[in-house]
């Protein structure tokens, strides 16, 4: 199975629609945003076909982001655990680097999804991949705007540079 994994779009329409295009040439049957939408018009091109599940994060300022992701997926709070293809994923937007840090070194998930830093990352730690797919070009972050796919099959992470 191939999941999407993408965080802090920012409003930004045209990358929006970029993940969701990407996500869908790709075959992803799940797609996991890691906070940062900002409004709710942000959220509404993720309506695919796909499970979809959402964090909030520190700009999601509009509780309407909330309703709007339940309307076709997961709205899971400031901080998830899923179950995906047999693998425990915790989602957390990672406005907390200990907290981050503390979710990778529990030794409870498989992999641990952030955003928030808007640079890309992936590291293993322990049996715990952490996994940071980018956002948009916000300096310092140096990277263009990018998001992430998993394969649960192979354990595989890519980056999908979109910027």
């Amino acid at each position: 199975m191939q999941i999407g994994i993408v965080s802090d779009t920012h409003d930004n329409a045209a990358q929006v629609e970029a993940a969701v295009e990407t996500f869908a040439d790709l075959g992803c049957e799940t797609v996991v945003h890691c906070g940062d939408f900002v409004a709710p018009f942000s959220v509404t091109p993720f309506d695919g076909d796909w499970s979809f599940y959402a964090v909030r994060g520190n700009n999601d300022g509009e509780w309407a982001v909330q309703s709007t992701v339940e309307e076709f997926g997961t709205y899971v709070g400031e901080m998830g655990e899923l179950t995906i293809d047999g693998h425990a994923i915790a989602v957390y937007h990672g406005t907390s680097g200990e907290i981050v840090d503390a979710l990778v070194e529990c030794g409870t998930y498989d992999y641990v999804f952030h955003g928030h830093t808007h640079e890309r990352g992936h590291e293993k730690r322990e049996g715990t991949d952490r996994i940071n797919p980018g956002g948009i070009s916000i300096p310092p972050a140096p990277e263009p705007f990018s998001v992430a796919t998993l394969s649960t099959d192979t354990g595989e992470v890519k980056f999908h540079e979109l910027g």
